[in-house]
């Protein structure tokens, strides 16, 4: 999967998993899909808590939900409002999490609301992150 056609039905579910996000304090709604090894699809939504720390990104949320399923990721959708006017990519928590889970040549989707989609490769987002030996 190295296309953004490819990723159509990943961007559906991510889009469905954002209208499900608990966002009460910043109303920045964010889903997250994931395409599993084992050609499965997990998604996960933005979680806000009155104690910051405790929020979890949407992203992380369907990384996490694809381990506990057996499986391991080879894509990561997510779907949000643009970040100053750009399209929204991972955290770099997410990022090294997905890193972690996935690898370097993880394909990487960020949709906006309005329909621009943009990929990349995992390496290209974090080309230095630590990585487990």
């Amino acid at each position: 999967m190295t296309d953004v056609t490819d990723h159509e039905v990943l961007i559906e579910r991510a889009a469905m998993a954002r209208e499900r996000a608990y966002v009460p304090y910043s109303g920045f709604r964010m889903g997250a899909a994931v395409l599993t090894t084992g050609e499965e699809i997990v998604v996960g939504s933005l979680v806000e808590n009155v104690s910051l720390g405790l929020a979890m990104c949407a992203e992380r949320v369907a990384l996490f939900a694809c381990v506990a399923a057996g499986a391991r990721p080879q894509a990561l959708a997510l779907v949000s409002p643009r970040t100053d006017g750009s399209v929204t990519f991972p955290c770099g928590a997410c990022l090294q999490v997905a890193l972690e889970l996935g690898g370097p040549d993880l394909v990487v989707v960020a949709a906006t609301t309005d329909g621009e989609v943009q990929q990349a490769i995992l390496a290209d987002l974090l080309p230095r992150g630590p990585r487990k030996a």
